[in-house]
């Protein structure tokens, strides 16, 4: 089939949708499914990919790969959510979000067995056994766990505990039965209904609902208080002090809240990824919580994805909420289903503890994220670099300047270089100040940036993408007076500090703004460290200087102590002190002994 007769017949099948909400499929020529989407209208939502010019974007490219389409009608677009998603799940298409779920949480499980266990799996097997989680906060599992095991006393072994088994005698009691953690059904001291009325119980705490339970119990105390059953009341009074104190913890917002569901999403900083979390409320506590993340294939907007998010967890959980908080109002519309976009009270509170939530979540991947790969956050460092000051290429050549001088004395100033975020200590660079007299930093700063971007343009070597000068204002007005006259164009930015001599905020522009950065960020961790390294190499090079010149000039007076000597004498002892307090026969071992009297006799007549 060439291209006119393959657009004929895609355009024959646009043409002949129908105007229902459904969900389409995209095949590539080789018969694979590499979309599939959702509409409230299929010909109109299909049609609009085939009229519309897309530029070099990746619908583009979807597009440019499509052979054939596939439909199917629904009744309702939550039908077709719901199918979108399943197909998703099946087909794993190329061009749909990714739904990376990959670490398995654990859930709570009640087994489907005569007498049923309740332990922690990360395995679900559909044996009718009634599963509770995935928990992802690990802490609240065993907090729920921990309480079930103080209110019930519940069997651990494997035995397999038919009533024919048991009536054969053929199991003994543990120590779980010695320690009053079980109450023996092995050897038929606890009934089944006694023990399933229990697990009746848990059910409803793992359900979230510890309200009912704990209401039945004051009941059944009170009830007992009136009997003069006083030791039943008391271990019933235990069990709902258990329950109260339980209660007292997990609950976050009125318990008048109750069956709702939360959602939220943040993006990363790249816009490729996006991240969902899901918090269920029941009795005003949080009972259960999930945050994952959708890998971005085509330009998907936020409200896309929270709705793919939304009919996920609703899924996976099984809730039947009425009611969804959300952050915005998502391309979605639920039957019975009210969305909630709150500004105040109780429910403000649940959205932004789901915001919380996201947000570490984010946190903890990109760490993750970084440890394996240690050049992604650089790079991730330098596109925010980038973002912030508007550049139109990533900083990946960063070249910072500093002066150091003591009243104008042994002038000098120093150039680092940091090459994808790392210093690159064989490009530094150490300038003496040649034309500036006294103390004048801008005018010094301008002899050096001058000196080095002549060279630099003479010889070939690179230019930075990103120039920053130790200092504020000034400094950048009279660096870019240097780079107008030279004809370049190098962004300039300056690392400002304050009255502590602590970096305080980066200037960027003409006339120079304050460019907004959280002081714990990892990008001001970044200029921070590159201000310091421009420091440290300054003032080291400075005190170098400064010290060769005192040490110089001492022994220039000395008479018959030439050049030559000196430099044996330097390399020898290091230092004029250690060359004062040397003996004239360490002195003769260098110099020879006439050399070295002349030295002592100096350094005695000085003192």
């Amino acid at each position: 089939m060439d291209i006119l007769e393959h657009n004929d017949y895609l355009k024959g099948i646009v043409q002949n949708l129908p105007d229902s909400p459904g969900i389409y499929q995209y095949l590539d020529a080789g018969g694979t499914v590499i979309y599939v989407g959702k509409a409230k209208n299929l010909k109109r939502r299909v049609s609009s990919y085939f009229n519309r010019d897309h530029g070099r974007s990746k619908t583009s490219v979807l597009v440019s790969k499509i052979a054939d389409i596939r439909y199917i009608v629904v009744k309702t677009e939550e039908d077709a959510l719901l199918l979108e998603n399943n197909l998703i799940k099946k087909y794993r298409p190329r061009y749909n979000v990714l739904l990376k779920d990959d670490k398995t949480y654990p859930s709570i499980c009640v087994q489907n067995e005569y007498f049923p266990r309740v332990f922690k799996t990360r395995r679900i097997i559909r044996n009718g056994s009634n599963y509770y989680g995935p928990y992802s906060h690990i802490p609240s599992m065993y907090a729920i766990l921990d309480l079930i095991k103080q209110l019930y006393p519940l069997r651990t072994c494997k035995h397999n505990l038919t009533p024919e088994n048991i009536r054969a005698g053929k199991f003994q009691v543990c120590l779980e039965y010695h320690i009053k953690r079980c109450a023996g059904p092995c050897i038929g001291k606890q009934s089944l209904e006694e023990y399933q009325k229990n697990i009746a119980e848990i059910k409803e705490i793992l359900r979230g609902n510890t309200k009912e339970i704990g209401q039945t119990l004051y009941k059944q105390m009170i009830a007992l208080a009136e009997e003069m059953r006083f030791e039943e009341a008391q271990q019933i009074k235990e069990k709902y002090q258990l329950i109260e104190s339980y209660c007292a913890k997990s609950e976050v917002v009125s318990s008048i809240l109750h069956n709702i569901d939360v959602f939220s999403i943040e993006e990363d900083s790249d816009g490729k990824t996006a991240f969902i979390n899901y918090l269920h409320i029941t009795n005003g506590a949080v009972n259960q919580a999930f945050t994952f993340e959708y890998k971005k294939r085509l330009e998907e907007s936020k409200e896309e994805l929270l709705a793919l998010g939304i009919v996920e967890m609703r899924e996976r959980y099984k809730s039947l909420s009425r009611e969804i908080i959300v952050p915005f109002e998502p391309e979605i519309e639920l039957n019975n289903v009210v969305f909630t976009i709150p500004q105040r009270g109780d429910k403000k509170k649940l959205l932004e503890l789901s915001i919380l939530n996201v947000k570490q979540y984010r946190a903890d991947r990109l760490k993750q994220s970084d440890k394996l790969n240690p050049e992604q956050r650089t790079t991730r460092l330098l596109k925010e670099i980038q973002e912030q000051l508007h550049l139109e290429k990533m900083p990946l050549r960063i070249e910072c300047f500093d002066n150091s001088n003591i009243q104008g004395s042994d002038a000098v100033a120093a150039c680092v270089v940091f090459i994808k975020g790392k210093p690159a200590k064989k490009e530094y660079r150490k300038y003496i100040i040649k034309t500036v007299v006294g103390p004048d930093d801008y005018a010094s700063m301008q002899e050096v940036v001058r000196r080095r971007y002549k060279r630099a343009m003479e010889e070939g070597i690179p230019l930075p993408d990103l120039l920053i000068t130790d200092g504020g204002k000034g400094q950048m007005g009279v660096v870019k007076e240097v780079i107008d006259e030279l004809g370049l164009d190098i962004p300039i930015a300056g690392l400002a500090k304050d009255n502590r001599h602590r970096t305080s905020e980066l200037l960027f522009g003409f006339p120079p703004q304050t460019v907004g950065m959280k002081q714990t960020s990892p990008l001001f961790h970044l200029l921070t460290q590159i201000q310091d390294e421009v420091h440290r190499f300054a003032i080291t090079f400075h005190r170098d200087k400064r010290s060769k010149r005192q040490t110089a000039s001492e022994l220039d007076e000395i008479a018959g102590i030439g050049e030559k000597t000196k430099t044996m004498l330097l390399q020898k002892f290091k230092s004029l002190k250690r060359i004062k307090e040397a003996s004239v026969e360490e002195l003769s071992e260098v110099i020879g002994q006439a050399k070295a009297k002349r030295l002592k006799e100096h350094f005695r007549s000085d003192n």
